[in-house]
């Protein structure tokens, strides 16, 4: 042991009151930083410190100079006296009890590592790296390494992180407030990589709330468990900038898109029922997406989440993936992954609304922080959940600085926003006298509108490689435009219209369907209103409403087929592209999201066929710029048949400047017709490039026989063709 320096003389000046004490043992202090640590008496300096089961304390420099013993001021553990310093410094204590003996750093010693421009942006809501600088990093502080703390809690008494390493005792790491911006921050000195943690907060009332999750954990320990952990910085060797540089520099809506919507956990499961880690699911679902043609892959939400039948829509840990497929890192590599084959990655986005468990953002500080207080605005009916306050700039910092981070870390090529109208309408699923008017009388939420504005604005602005999706199932205008132009600034938005009409459709007995014609015509009236996405999405396919090839009419063999022409009709449909996973081989059975899905299913034909189906549909989609440069534009698109209700045919031309033109032709009906005469821009021979009634499909066989000649008959050029049963054609021309 080395021999303590002299300690200079100080009477009293290390000695505190004994409410102080009592205070510190009870956790009640509001500011430990003023009576623990190092601090300057007159020429001198005295240390004070709280270590439990301590019967002696050594004080020491960081690198092991004696500089003082302490005196013990309570038998819990509290200890004071001076010590033989030049100036303030952080130090470290050896503590002792009976033969044990243990070193511990004093978190009060050092010093803050937010500064006043954090406290100025944060509280500003400007700040566009606060998941750089709020939850938990490791740094090396004042000499020491250890683990920065920094949490949201402007209305608390008093607040502590606990965890494993200081034995889940909230008085140990009680954190410093920053009064200009409410947050609390506190460098823990020695604690790794990997602890559990959450926050101690005790409400403005004196209250101990329950343990909170850290809202800014970039890792959570896996269900049922709900504490934050501690994690690294995301280290990733990133192999992607001619992907990026492709979605960067190029128009999303004159580009081939065709979205594969997957459920991470019951695309496919080991043979124990497990889920798949991320290393997993990236050599299965990445070449089997990189085969099927589509272009990118969207997640249903894979931040933290407590209850899996949720499917991940009331997430408790948005900047955090899910524990269940591993860290976070192994996300990374999938995501790396699936640049190098040119597949991007969407993540379902939920800035909606939040679940209400006791460790998640409800009242985080005793009060309604991240959510309304009244529940008019802050509770929604429909799901039981609380609503984000939109109208607090640290709230909406705290969402877009979320969407910025998947951005940024992860290279993420696309958000689609979840349950968008529910923000937009502040009367949205409720009553009369249940919600409250805006400023203006109405019941537009402007506070939403200003939120998924400024959202568009950075995320475009940052990272313009990357892509905004709304799912609104409303006409609210412009969702899709800029917002210079009044817009809410999107990408796309789902087109809910064209789902809804076109099951409506398809669901009829074909007999019928002639009364109905209009159900597919009228949405080439706002076809091009907004930059649609045509979603087939796991909503159609849950609560009772069967899988897609379930809803068809008829027979087997109908139903096969039906489905079919309904997927080359949309294929060949203005807009953007999105199928649920397993509605590709149509799988009978509705999604559940406990199970993978029926994979044994493409033994046989008929289901196989349907896979090839969509396999070659995506391809013909990305190869023919036809059918995907003008998808958001109307000179894209020129009806050939809209008024055949009698025999339900629709018939269209998809054009581009430059490109040969693409004939889009569906028979609604089981009749085989021959001799169909129809009109096309330009004569000659046409080539057959796609028909849903080949024998590989699992179809009759029956079409064109590859080819058709267009005549011209005293200037209207017309062309007789063989329709098939309930199937789809595409033509092109040779020359």
């Amino acid at each position: 042991m080395k021999t303590p320096k002299t300690v200079p003389e100080v009477k009293l000046s290390w000695e505190i009151s004994a409410d102080e004490i009592t205070a510190i043992l009870a956790g009640s202090h509001s500011n430990p930083f003023a009576v623990l640590g190092v601090h300057q008496a007159g020429d001198a300096f005295v240390a004070r410190c709280f270590i439990p089961g301590a019967e002696e304390v050594t004080a020491m420099t960081l690198n092991g100079g004696v500089i003082g013993e302490l005196k013990q001021l309570h038998a819990d553990g509290f200890f004071a006296g001076p010590v033989s310093l030049t100036r303030l410094q952080p130090v470290r204590y050896r503590a002792r009890r009976g033969d044990a003996e243990w070193a511990v750093t004093d978190p009060y010693s050092f010093g803050p590592v937010l500064g006043p421009m954090d406290d100025y942006f944060a509280r500003e809501g400007s700040h566009l790296r606060l998941f750089d600088k709020m939850g938990a990093h490791l740094i090396h502080h004042d000499g020491a390494q250890g683990m920065h703390f920094a949490v949201w809690a402007p209305n608390a008494q008093r607040v502590s992180v606990v965890g494993d390493f200081n034995n889940w005792d909230g008085r140990r790491h009680v954190m410093r407030l920053r009064a200009d911006s409410g947050i609390w921050e506190i460098f823990a000195p020695d604690v790794p990589i990997g602890v559990a943690y959450k926050f101690e907060i005790r409400g403005h009332d004196g209250v101990l709330l329950p343990l909170k999750a850290d809202p800014f954990a970039r890792r959570s320990e896996l269900r049922p468990k709900t504490a934050s952990v501690a994690a690294a910085e995301l280290e990733q060797v990133w192999e992607d900038e001619a992907h990026l540089k492709h979605w960067r520099e190029t128009d999303k809506r004159r580009q081939p898109i065709s979205i594969y919507e997957v459920h991470a956990a019951s695309w496919q499961r080991r043979q124990d029922g497990t889920m798949l880690s991320w290393d997993e699911l990236a050599s299965s679902l990445i070449p089997y997406c990189v085969d099927m043609g589509f272009t990118h892959i969207e997640f249903l939400p894979i931040t933290e989440h407590p209850y899996d039948p949720s499917w991940g829509y009331q997430t408790t840990g948005l900047y955090a993936p899910t524990a269940r497929f591993g860290e976070p890192e192994g996300f990374a590599r999938f995501v790396n992954g699936c640049h190098k084959v040119g597949i991007g990655v969407i993540l379902d986005w939920v800035p909606a609304h939040f679940p209400t468990d006791e460790h998640g953002l409800g009242w985080f500080d005793g009060t309604a922080l991240y959510e309304h207080e009244d529940p008019r605005k802050g509770f929604h009916p429909d799901w039981n959940t609380a609503i984000y306050n939109f109208g607090r700039t640290e709230v909406v910092s705290y969402l877009v600085n979320n969407a910025l981070y998947w951005a940024e870390k992860f290279h993420l090529d696309g958000l689609r926003v979840d349950a968008v109208a529910s923000m937009l309408y502040l009367d949205y699923s409720r009553k009369h006298g249940e919600w409250i008017p805006n400023e203006y009388g109405g019941n537009e939420n402007l506070e939403a509108v200003r939120f998924l504005q400024d959202l568009n604005i950075r995320i475009y602005g940052q990272h313009p490689n990357v892509m905004t999706i709304a799912e609104e199932s409303t006409s609210w205008p412009k969702v899709s435009q800029p917002v210079h132009e009044g817009g809410l600034g999107f990408g796309f938005k789902w087109n809910m219209g064209f789902m809804h009409d076109t099951l409506s459709y398809m669901k009829r007995d074909p007999v019928h369907r002639r009364h109905h014609h209009n159900e597919l015509t009228f949405g080439l009236l706002y076809a091009y209103s907004e930059n649609f996405v045509l979603p087939l999405s796991h909503d159609e396919v849950v609560h009772g409403k069967g899988s897609l090839i379930a809803k068809m009419p008829g027979d087997d063999w109908q139903k096969f087929a039906n489905l079919r022409a309904y997927y080359a009709y949309m294929w060949g449909y203005p807009g953007k592209k999105l199928l649920f996973m397993g509605q590709e081989f149509a799988q009978w059975s509705e999604w559940s999201e406990a199970k993978s899905l029926d994979w044994n299913l493409l033994q046989y034909r008929m289901h196989e066929g349907m896979r090839r189906l969509v396999r070659d549909l995506n391809f013909t989609y990305r190869s023919k710029p036809a059918l995907h440069e003008r998808d958001c534009e109307g000179d894209g698109f020129e009806w050939l048949v809209a008024d055949d209700g009698e025999n339900s045919v629709f018939a269209w031309l998809r054009k581009a400047p430059g490109q040969k033109p693409i004939a889009v032709i569906t028979n609604f009906t089981p009749v085989y017709r021959e001799n169909y005469s129809i009109r096309l821009p330009s004569a000659g021979r046409w080539r057959e490039i796609l028909n849903t009634d080949a024998d590989i499909y699992g179809g009759s066989g029956k079409g064109n026989g590859g080819r058709v000649q267009a005549v011209d008959a005293g200037g209207d050029i017309t062309c007789s063709i063989t329709l098939p049963p309930l199937a789809t054609i595409m033509l092109e021309p040779e020359n």
